[in-house]
């Protein structure tokens, strides 16, 4: 028995055949290829079409300067040298987006949607005719002219004073660098009880005389992908189904597959809070074969083992946040997050699906800096909107109280939404939503304010979120002084 052991222990320790070793480079190196493909597939559909279903235009090279630059280092190489083909219907609109990556396959390729944005398709699907669901004349073409939105108002409340200083201080130090070296913040948008601001990279500064440069592409309609942003949409969708009596927090979030094992402990409170206890593959669960590769969710996030028990260990992880929401759209045929969207007034934001119609909502929504706002301000009102209550009471602190375990760092974690609870200097009720390449909606309920920060910072530069929501803070709170 000794020699046996000592026999398998010797096997598992000898070294890897070079042979074998050299396939598994060829095979990772066209697996990224893949993925590059449907990255840039993805982008260039979700940016073009779902500003089209706004009215805007984004240029291929707008998305190539800002989304498509900075990326995951494995793909960036590679991402911008690959083939696309814009596919458009007769009546104008994008039907799909297809990019070349291997001789003998199919291209990867993601499918517009008017309602659903778009949707990636598995590896090694070839796609079909050009068609659309998008009403005649909806597509913008390359040479659309665009006109600036128009300097921002002096809100009657505001004084002139208060407005110049937060132009000229952290909004507009915002997109000079002062945040962060390398960070390029292409929105802004501060709401406060008196008022508001907003300013956009490439788009009208206070004199509003001069067009939008159509190589920045920016503007008040212009959506963004929220990546984990979309987490916090989530939240939220999970308290519009409580606050209609289908679902409470406390319930377990029973999957067939988890039916016979401890997994059906979980609760969607648990998963809200990223404390299901479930393995994940890499740190920040990156989920690349969902986000790039065209899988589904259903084969992606529901089958990770469980390794701690349940609500006992803080694990970032995507997949939490998918399942939480299955347990909502599985069970209630009107899930609808379209519907929510207009009840708010974000019309401009679409929650895209994964190729077998499951949304997305770790990351995968499409929202411009005023739908956020929007958001923001829903929570300020703690759920009501218009007199209309869309969340349960005390939905406000019950997604901002910290009360699983919590991450190291910076940074709290409440149910779907980060904590500046250990930010000196800014008010401890404060919460916020943030995502990848620098998203950023910040809720400040003491203060009655919501700040929104959309970019696209490349990978290895962070956008100082803490510091400029302080100065923000700070130079609202100047206006008494100067009257």
């Amino acid at each position: 028995m000794i020699f046996r052991i000592a026999s398998a222990t010797a096997l598992l320790l000898a070294p890897v055949p070079a042979f074998a070793q050299s396939q598994q480079d060829e095979l990772d190196a066209r697996y990224d290829r893949a993925l590059a493909a449907g990255y840039k597939a993805l982008f260039l559909c979700g940016a073009i079409a779902n500003a089209e279903r706004n009215g805007v235009n984004r240029p291929v090279t707008s998305v190539t300067a800002w989304e498509l630059t900075g990326v995951y280092p494995a793909i960036d190489p590679i991402v911008r040298t690959l083939d696309h083909r814009i596919v458009r219907a007769e009546n104008g609109p994008i039907s799909h987006v297809e990019v070349d990556w291997a001789e003998d396959m199919p291209p990867r390729f993601a499918k517009a949607s008017y309602k659903d944005g778009c949707r990636l398709a598995p590896i090694g699907l070839a796609p079909g005719p050009a068609e659309t669901d998008l009403p005649p004349n909806a597509g913008i073409p390359e040479n659309f002219p665009r006109l600036p939105d128009g300097a921002p108002a002096f809100p009657p409340k505001i004084s002139l004073a208060t407005h110049r200083r937060i132009f000229a201080g952290p909004v507009e130090q915002a997109f000079d660098g002062t945040y962060g070296e390398g960070a390029r913040t292409t929105a802004v948008v501060i709401r406060h009880e008196d008022g508001g601001f907003s300013r956009y990279a490439g788009c009208c500064m206070e004199n509003a005389k001069e067009y939008v440069d159509r190589l920045q592409g920016f503007s008040k309609q212009t959506p963004q992908r929220t990546w984990s942003v979309a987490k916090s949409i989530a939240a939220t969708l999970v308290g519009v189904a409580v606050h209609k009596g289908q679902v409470a927090v406390s319930d377990p979030a029973v999957r067939d597959a988890w039916s016979d094992d401890a997994r059906k402990q979980i609760t969607i409170d648990q998963l809200l809070r990223m404390a299901s206890g479930r393995y994940s593959d890499t740190p920040g669960n990156r989920t690349d074969p969902l986000y790039a590769g065209g899988s589904t969710i259903e084969e992606t996030a529901t089958d990770w083992p469980l390794l701690y028990p349940p609500g006992t260990t803080y694990r970032y992880a995507n997949n939490d946040t998918l399942m939480a929401i299955k347990a909502i759209s599985d069970r209630h045929e009107d899930f609808d997050p379209e519907a929510f969207f207009q009840q708010i007034g974000m019309k401009g934001t679409v929650a895209e699906t994964d190729w077998s119609g499951d949304y997305i909502l770790s990351s995968q929504v499409w929202a411009t800096a005023e739908d956020l706002a929007n958001l923001g301000q829903l929570y300020l009102n703690d759920g009501v909107w218009e007199g209309e209550r869309i969340l349960p009471e005390g939905w406000t602190e019950y997604v901002s109280s910290p009360s699983g375990p919590q991450p190291d760092g910076a940074f709290g974690y409440g149910a779907g939404f980060w904590l500046f609870n250990k930010s000196d200097g800014i008010p401890p009720d404060t919460f916020a939503a943030m995502g990848n390449r620098g998203q950023y909606l910040v809720i400040v309920p003491s203060r009655d304010v919501v700040i929104v920060r959309r970019g696209e910072d490349p990978v290895g530069s962070r956008f100082d979120i803490v510091s400029f929501t302080r100065d923000v803070l700070a130079a609202l709170a100047g206006d008494t002084a100067e009257e």
